[in-house]
């Protein structure tokens, strides 16, 4: 690609809003920042509005997205809801998967996010049986983000009982490999690519047996690769580690060597204080599902305690009950308000970083998340001419985009210095909502 200068009406630079800003961008990388630049240089892109980083959706489950409206039926529980998940888990093949995930991740480009980590654990065909190719259901997610113009972190997760040792149910066949030796020996077929990372995942402390736990981290140390866990989002979970083990279920990640500084622990909802202190200690990241964990009841996370022990925080959509990260940054600040009766937890900035360049490193992409020379060319422009976000005066950008912007304000996208998003518009779906649409109602045939 030749090299192309896009002119940023107002940028976001990591700590301010800065007017006039030209980026150069050369095979897919910012080659140049120049600052005080107060109208488009000839040929260059013009993007009006506020311009940050692209946005790191860092908990995904793509085929959860089939679900938004029908578990809004009713009442129920966290386990009633999951019932619910497992009959459309059962629909899915790898062509279906393909066609669902695609527009899911355009979705997701409407919403500004240029990279996702998907904790995909549906990879085989129902009864358990592998596919001719083992990872088919996995290819089928990296071919629908690669169409949809978006990085893609495949979190391969191990998922092996139903819980503490138990036998999976019928439900959940197509998702164990039998042990973490196999799972270990069908993930390491999948590689790295461009814009591709694979890591790895552990569903959760009651779904991979603790003498299995170090197989699953040491694939990820090996590898350098990002591990994610989902930790404590639910008491009944702690209730039965605690039984099963004496311990917490953070306590029994430490014991095997999960935690660490490439892992990300997702909710970390029910923590004690020593559970705190355990993960910020071994910079263990959280990474924080705001929309998710109050659409299930699961409870507010203490995410302040844990970055001020030491745990880096990231945001993610997890269920798509609504894909839109400003919603989910915002989310994180105002359930603490609610829950402390004081405001002011995080800045805007600190917001924008956890749902940015935090979450980029997250997943394994610690060369995207900012606005700087050598980063990853991966940015979306926000108009702050809106309904929503008209009238504040340009320097408080950011704490517009925060706390008043939606996913629906989004009009521009670039990654890897190519358009994904243009005016609103997706570029390479650009029926996003008639392809979600088609993609569902076949799954509900």
């Amino acid at each position: 690609m030749p090299l192309t200068t896009y002119w940023l009406e107002h940028a976001w630079l990591d700590t301010n809003v800065e007017p006039g800003v030209a980026l150069d961008v050369l095979d897919g990388r910012i080659t140049a920042v120049r600052t005080g630049v107060e109208a488009p240089p000839p040929g260059a892109v013009a993007l009006r509005g506020l311009t940050v980083p692209g946005l790191a959706n860092a908990h995904s489950h793509a085929f959860h997205r089939a679900l938004r409206g029908t578990v809004q039926v009713g009442s129920g529980t966290f386990w009633t809801w999951r019932e619910v998940m497992y009959n459309v888990a059962q629909r899915l093949t790898p062509d279906s998967y393909f066609a669902l995930a695609r527009a899911v991740y355009a979705e997701m480009a409407l919403a500004g996010i240029t990279a996702v980590g998907e904790f995909h654990y549906l990879h085989h065909a129902p009864g358990g049986a592998p596919y001719a190719d083992p990872n088919a259901m996995g290819e089928a997610l990296i071919a629908a983000a690669g169409e949809a113009g978006i990085r893609i972190t495949l979190l391969d997760t191990a998922y092996l009982s139903s819980g503490f040792g138990a036998a999976p149910e019928r439900h959940q066949l197509r998702f164990t490999d039998g042990t973490a030796e196999k799972w270990a020996e069908r993930v390491s077929a999948l590689k790295d690519r461009d814009g591709v990372r694979v890591g790895a995942a552990i569903h959760s402390v009651r779904a991979v047996p603790a003498d299995q736990l170090s197989t699953v981290a040491r694939w990820a140390e090996d590898r350098g690769a990002p591990l994610h866990v989902h930790l404590s989002e639910q008491t009944a979970e702690n209730d039965a580690c605690l039984a099963a083990h004496g311990r917490t279920p953070t306590q029994l990640l430490a014991d095997h060597g999960v935690l660490g500084a490439r892992t990300t622990g997702v909710h970390n909802t029910h923590m004690t204080d020593a559970d705190i202190a355990l993960i910020g200690s071994t910079a263990t990241g959280t990474c924080m599902c705001p929309t998710t964990e109050r659409d299930l009841a699961d409870g507010i996370g203490p995410a302040v305690a844990l970055q001020r022990a030491g745990s880096p925080l990231s945001l993610g959509s997890d269920s798509h009950a609504v894909i839109d990260l400003f919603e989910e940054a915002r989310a994180m600040e105002l359930n603490e308000r609610l829950r402390t009766r004081t405001r002011g937890h995080w800045t805007a900035a600190a917001l924008l970083r956890a749902a940015t360049a935090d979450g980029h490193a997250a997943l394994g992409w610690t060369d995207a998340g900012a606005l700087g020379q050598g980063a990853l060319a991966d940015f979306t422009t926000i108009a702050l001419d809106t309904v929503r976000t008209a009238g504040p005066v340009p320097r408080l950008a950011a704490e517009t985009a925060v706390f008043a912007a939606t996913a629906a304000d989004v009009h521009h996208v670039v990654v890897a210095g190519r358009v994904v998003v243009r005016d609103g518009t997706h570029v390479n779906v650009p029926n996003a909502g008639e392809a979600l649409a088609t993609a569902i109602a076949t799954l509900r045939n």
